[in-house]
């Protein structure tokens, strides 16, 4: 959701307000993003790895929890299969731990993925909301994120 929201819809240097928006939702809970996740993203660069490893984003965004080993070895039999290959393991990712977190919270949390449905897939080659459907977790995309939420260009932080 971050790599595309600054690749495709909301670019740091052009949507500011976003950023912002987002950084100020990881302060009040409302959005986390998994270490596992965190960590894949910002293994890259550019400006969005850039403002992700800013101190005060980072302590806003990441979520504070160990994953549940067992709940992530759940999700790969249940979403995607019992035996995958290494090679399997390696194509699939970290997208697990994304849908283990959502399974495992007392709260209701929602996984948001820019990825499609597509119930044909089969293996490693499963996309996150089939994973999350097959797991009993709930998925939206970064637009519904946004509305949910309230995002609009004329937020401003509270107080600011």
């Amino acid at each position: 959701m971050l790599i595309d929201a600054d690749r495709d819809y909301y670019p740091l240097q052009r949507v500011p307000e976003f950023w912002d928006w987002l950084q100020y939702q990881g302060e009040i809970g409302a959005v986390k993003v998994p270490l596992e996740i965190y960590e894949e993203i910002t293994d890259g660069e550019g400006d969005l790895v850039d403002w992700l490893k800013r101190p005060e984003v980072r302590a806003a965004l990441v979520l504070d929890e160990e994953s549940e080993a067992t709940q992530v070895s759940t999700v790969l039999a249940t979403g995607y299969a019992p035996d995958l290959t290494d090679d399997e393991l390696q194509k699939v990712g970290r997208d697990p731990f994304l849908v283990a977190y959502a399974a495992t919270a007392a709260s209701q949390r929602c996984v948001v993925t820019t990825e499609s449905s597509r119930p044909s897939a089969k293996r490693a080659n499963r996309h996150v909301p089939d994973v999350c459907l097959a797991n009993g977790v709930p998925h939206c995309n970064t637009f519904e994120l946004t509305r949910r939420l309230d995002f609009s260009t004329r937020w401003s932080r509270p107080g600011a």
